[in-house]
């Protein structure tokens, strides 16, 4: 059976999307696709969805010039809506805001209040970035390119790997100690970027770190 039956369109045919940031895990938009839509994202990379006051597909970003490169599509466990990993370009909202879901609830004043400025891209967040480079140094174990830094480390074996990740942790300490705050942001990547190595090394993957931190919540 072709995937597509098995996707539970709506009575019009349609599915509705829900885009995320890949570098920020922002929610940015809902909209809605027919099954012509989905296949132009598929087969393009690059977010199509369908107008239902146009009765028409459009391309986002086609335009404004904001398009979504496509990263990864999944569906729900019920198959009737999809999100889609994107690569945002601009503004996601067409009042020019990061994401269209700006908006908080009114104050006491009862006016209604918005999140950052247009125009304004909210830094990074730190769990798909770490997640992406992850992903970068298990391909970089398995396939060992020649001349690169990781490579090298997975070649020189394990007290390799643990001599810079003290030596990285020291750095970050001395950073912190002279107040460097340039220094102890170069550092601090540079000890995530190891101990993710490490993690590497070890079969150990972030969800059994995460997990491990959840759980430290509750306590």
């Amino acid at each position: 059976m072709n995937w597509l039956e098995e996707i539970k369109w709506n009575e019009e045919g349609l599915i509705p999307a829900v885009a995320q940031d890949e570098d920020t895990g922002v929610v940015l938009m809902l909209a809605w696709m027919n099954r012509e839509a989905l296949q132009r994202t598929l087969r393009e990379g690059r977010a199509c969805y369908y107008s239902r006051s146009r009765g028409a597909l459009w391309l986002k970003g086609e335009t404004s010039g904001h398009y979504q490169a496509v990263r990864a599509v999944r569906l729900d466990c019920d198959k009737d809506s999809v999100l889609l990993i994107v690569r945002q370009t601009g503004a996601a909202c067409h009042e020019e805001y990061f994401t269209c879901f700006h908006n908080l609830p009114p104050a006491a004043d009862g006016e209604w209040r918005t999140t950052g400025a247009a125009g304004e891209r909210p830094e990074p967040a730190l769990g798909p970035a770490l997640e992406s480079l992850a992903a970068l140094i298990a391909e970089r174990r398995r396939e060992r390119p020649p001349g690169a830094y990781t490579t090298y480390l997975f070649e020189q074996g394990l007290d390799k790997i643990l001599k810079k990740v003290g030596e990285e942790s020291a750095e970050v300490l001395i950073a912190a100690k002279n107040r460097a705050p340039a220094e102890l942001r170069s550092e601090t990547a540079d000890l995530f970027y190891h101990i993710l190595v490490l993690l590497e090394e070890q079969g150990m993957t972030l969800g059994e770190v995460a997990a491990e931190l959840l759980q430290r919540r509750k306590s």
